[in-house]
């Protein structure tokens, strides 16, 4: 599987952002979002398991719950990321990565076979 990330950028704090993460070479199971900040560990950010051909279980960090939205497009095999009211706090590169997680790695980064190149995320305050 190749991930390619896209739509990062610079925007003012309580802006929005939507990253993409196309798959392709594969079908995929589960996709995840991890970001990066300089300095600091890669954390989780949210995660999508599909449920059959249009759902899907989701998962959050709880410093995102509420501002972020994942979600999937069957057809295109994309993951979406659409990022609301975000802070400097948000400011990373983030990577999103698709595999098998179990529930107990997916927000651990284990079971993720393939990681996309990342994509920066830069908020001004």
């Amino acid at each position: 599987v190749q991930l390619q990330a896209s739509g990062g950028g610079l925007v003012q704090a309580g802006g929005s952002l939507r990253l993409s993460c196309a798959a392709s070479g594969s079908s995929i199971h589960a996709m995840g979002w991890f970001r990066q900040a300089p300095g600091k560990e890669r954390e989780f950010v949210s995660a999508i398991r599909w449920s059959g051909w249009s759902g899907g279980t989701t998962y959050y960090a709880d410093s995102v719950k509420g501002r972020f939205t994942i979600s999937r497009d069957y057809a295109k095999n994309t993951v979406y990321l659409q990022m609301n009211d975000l802070k400097p706090e948000d400011t990373a590169v983030y990577y999103c990565a698709s595999g098998r997680p179990i529930l107990s790695t997916i927000r651990t980064g284990g079971g993720y076979s393939a990681w996309g190149q990342g994509t920066q995320v830069t908020v001004s305050s």
